[in-house]
């Protein structure tokens, strides 16, 4: 029998996916004839789910049913120029004028920012012309054949690219173009391409954090796959304190476990598996201040306000700042006035290989 778990970063689990509010708070907005947000920024730590997020809303817009309503979507690739990438999509899906059908597109982008210089050519004839200009013409004529564009965008960051991409995007939208996007990215990349000058529209735009997956839909997915005890699939479910990635690898070991295994000797395994493909990547993108504040926590199982106060001494007055960053990251967890990790195991990975 197949493992119905998967480990594999970016890939959509087909047995195992725990839907949640947040996929369907963008599709419900999309279903509409004329959505009130055009643009969603989907952030969290890695390993909780964006990718799987986005991709289940691609899937569900690339159905029949909504390829009736006029939905193309397009998945464009953020190391490469999303412009040319765009451009190419919609030539190929017959949009644009007589000159530009079926022929191919050169993209030099040679300005960080919104410039460049774009290239076209064919065999019989070479014409300069702006890829933008070009797009929206070509959105305009998707529009007339009541044709929406959705463009998905994982693990987003600030790069030339992005930065054109997102330029133009914003052009397009005050064209009034049937254009949606929805991107994913950690929540450091985010905030750095919200910043950047005259992409106003992208700092407002909608911004989604993932959450901890639905305990009792884990324990069920625990029950059913691996054909156990309702207790037994309720103490894995705690275990993995809905972080998705562990929820993935807990159930990899599972099926794969000794019959003399349960949930507590697999746990060695699973902290294996989260410190080296999960934690430590966290940790090298952790600040310098970040990683001051999570050391100190690791004591307990989580800290009063007052008790992080006094162990910060004189950087007590950073406290609420470092607290806020780590809670967009996904890394802490806020309740009233105690904080606490939101990962299973970050205090041991802390402490057995960051404390030095």
């Amino acid at each position: 029998m197949q493992n119905p778990f998967t480990t594999t970063y970016s890939k959509s689990p087909e047995l195992t996916y725990i839907s949640t509010d947040k996929t369907d708070e963008i599709l419900d907005n999309l279903s509409y004839e004329h959505p009130s947000e055009s643009v969603y920024k989907i952030t969290g730590v890695r390993g909780s789910g964006k990718t799987v997020i986005l991709a289940k809303i691609e899937e569900n817009l690339r159905s029949t049913e909504n390829q009736e309503k006029g939905w193309l979507v397009f998945d464009l690739n953020p190391s490469r120029n999303m412009l040319e990438q765009m451009a190419a999509m919609l030539n190929k899906e017959g949009f644009g004028t007589e000159a530009t059908i079926g022929r191919s597109f050169n993209v030099s982008a040679n300005v960080f920012g919104t410039g460049g210089g774009i290239g076209f050519s064919s065999e019989k004839e070479h014409s300069f012309f702006d890829i933008g200009v070009e797009i929206e013409s070509m959105l305009q004529d998707a529009q007339k054949k009541g044709k929406k564009v959705f463009i998905g965008i994982d693990e987003v960051s600030k790069t030339p690219e992005m930065i054109q991409f997102t330029a133009e995007f914003g052009k397009w939208l005050r064209a009034k173009a049937p254009v949606y996007m929805v991107c994913t990215g950690l929540y450091e990349n985010i905030l750095e391409v919200s910043n950047v000058k005259n992409l106003t529209f992208f700092r407002r735009a909608s911004t989604i954090k993932t959450e901890p997956l639905n305990a009792v839909r884990m324990a069920e997915m625990y029950r059913k796959h691996l054909h156990i005890g309702t207790a037994e699939a309720r103490k894995m479910a705690k275990i993995t304190k809905g972080y998705a990635y562990a929820f993935q690898i807990f159930g990899v070991l599972y099926f794969k476990k000794q019959e003399s295994d349960d949930a507590d000797t697999l746990i060695p395994e699973l902290k294996t598996e989260l410190f080296a493909y999960s934690y430590e990547k966290i940790w090298e993108e952790l600040s310098e201040n970040d990683r001051f504040l999570v050391k100190l926590m690791t004591g307990k199982p989580e800290y009063k306000r007052s008790e992080l106060l006094e162990l910060m001494r004189d950087k007590a007055g950073s406290f609420s700042m470092y607290r806020d960053r780590l809670l967009k990251r996904g890394i802490i967890e806020s309740r009233q006035s105690y904080v606490a990790f939101s990962l299973p195991f970050f205090a041991d990975y802390i402490i057995d290989y960051c404390m030095d």
